[in-house]
């Protein structure tokens, strides 16, 4: 398995606020996360820096152990932790008030992968018989969708489009989403914050990876698509072969 990554502040911003990690893909439990920060001035670097740092120290220590935990636990320790470790920053640092973060995450298990997201940052499963978006966005314009007040295509360009409904650091306590994708050697995981998903089709997506040339160039292909059409917000993508 191999996992590959790639971070860009975009054509517009002037600081990159997303972060990610991913780990060796010969490691027991290959791990990658992806958070798009957000606050005024530094203060959604800080999240999202802070959140990577936090899950990832978490998940390195436990998921290397003798005995491996159960991952569903796991990651919501680790998103709790992170949680109350940005709120007491924010609380006690004037320039990082009001700051939060999103996230996404993949665990891959011997048979399966294990997802969780909270905001607007997504997963992707996608093989060569298409592309699905398995995580929910935690948005006013998902939660629009669901009540059939608009469509999918119309929330693209939907003016509350980045209005999350759940952040890292929003309140005291704060829940994920979890889904499990099944581990098939060749399939894609891909992680990404809204900054390629909301410049980029899905349709646009699986063609790149899938026909647009080595997996391992996959990150900087779709970064550099998002680029070319103007990419007015930070772009990450982790992409996952299994």
């Amino acid at each position: 398995m191999r996992l590959w990554g790639m971070s860009d502040v975009g054509a517009v911003r002037a600081q990159n606020q997303d972060a990610f990690y991913h780990s060796a893909g010969d490691e027991p439990c290959p791990f990658a996360l992806v958070c798009d920060g957000m606050g005024g001035a530094l203060a959604g670097n800080v999240a999202s820096t802070m959140a990577v740092e936090s899950i990832r120290d978490a998940l390195s220590a436990a998921l290397s152990a003798p005995v491996r935990p159960e991952v569903e636990p796991l990651l919501t320790r680790a998103v709790d932790r992170a949680n109350e470790l940005i709120c007491y920053r924010s609380e006690v640092d004037p320039d990082c008030r009001g700051m939060g973060t999103t996230l996404v995450a993949a665990v891959v298990e011997p048979e399966l992968v294990r997802l969780a997201n909270v905001g607007d940052s997504r997963a992707y499963h996608i093989n060569a018989q298409g592309i699905r978006q398995v995580t929910r966005d935690h948005s006013v314009v998902e939660d629009m969708v669901e009540r059939g007040e608009i469509t999918h295509e119309q929330a693209r360009s939907h003016p509350r489009k980045n209005l999350i409904t759940r952040a890292l650091g929003a309140e005291a306590a704060v829940q994920a989403d979890f889904y499990t994708v099944p581990r098939v050697e060749g399939e894609m995981i891909l992680l990404c914050s809204d900054g390629l998903s909301n410049v980029l089709t899905d349709q646009e997506i699986l063609f790149e990876l899938i026909h647009g040339g080595p997996p391992e160039e996959g990150c900087a292909r779709l970064v550099n698509l998002a680029l070319s059409r103007g990419a007015p917000d930070n772009v990450t993508a982790v992409l996952i072969q299994l």
